[in-house]
């Protein structure tokens, strides 16, 4: 899916994902319901949902013209050696300086992947934030932040290291000491398709088992 989205960038096409794995928040549809998914397809029986993006840019155009992200951007360490900082700026004023192992810039989408695995909050694919989650932090008081959508966030990057990784999705680029990276939404949204009887809602709760008593 992920890889797709680079492929279908602001051109509006609808995308439809078949999960083959096990969580898939983004892969509504298994394998088992294929016949019956293009079924619904041929019909024109779904509604497209809205996914937003956010958008990279450093000095240099490091990241390409494939600069945007459906999940999130994470900068982190390159090896397993010290910890590194990560000066985060808000429309340019301080929010904080990060030591940590990494930190990442996570959309409502990507709320469900790499910032929830790092005890992010889960925020609904129709808000308009993004999540600001540091990587094993090590000031504990460093707690993930929820912040507007319509904001410029700065990160510059600074550690004992040379390099570091930056990862816009899936793909991964290194970066240099003192490298600075400006995040906002991306101009343009991802259409992914909904049949009927499906909802954000209720995939979480499959997802999670919540509810669901795992004794019985």
């Amino acid at each position: 899916m992920l890889d797709t989205i680079t492929a279908v960038g602001d051109s509006k096409l609808p995308i439809v994902g078949l999960n083959t794995g096990r969580l898939g928040f983004l892969a509504y549809n298994y394998k088992e319901e294929i016949i019956q998914m293009l079924d619904n397809l041929e019909q024109g029986d779904y509604k497209l949902q809205r996914r937003s993006l956010l958008q990279a840019k450093t000095k240099g155009h490091l990241f390409g013209k494939n600069n945007y992200a459906l999940n999130e951007l994470t900068v982190s360490k390159k090896d397993s050696s010290s910890m590194m900082t990560v000066n985060t700026f808000i429309d340019g004023e301080c929010l904080n300086s990060y030591w940590s192992d990494g930190l990442i810039i996570a959309t409502p989408t990507g709320s469900t992947a790499y910032s929830l695995s790092c005890g992010g909050p889960i925020v609904l694919p129709g808000s308009k934030n993004f999540v600001v989650n540091p990587i094993a932090p090590h000031n504990l008081t460093a707690r993930p932040v929820v912040i507007p959508d319509d904001v410029e966030i700065t990160l510059k990057v600074e550690g004992r290291e040379p390099e570091f990784l930056a990862t816009l999705d899936s793909r991964t680029i290194t970066i240099s000491n003192s490298t600075s990276i400006i995040v906002k939404k991306a101009p343009f949204y991802i259409n992914l398709v909904q049949f009927k009887n499906q909802s954000f809602l209720n995939t979480l709760r499959k997802k999670m088992h919540w509810g669901s008593d795992i004794r019985n």
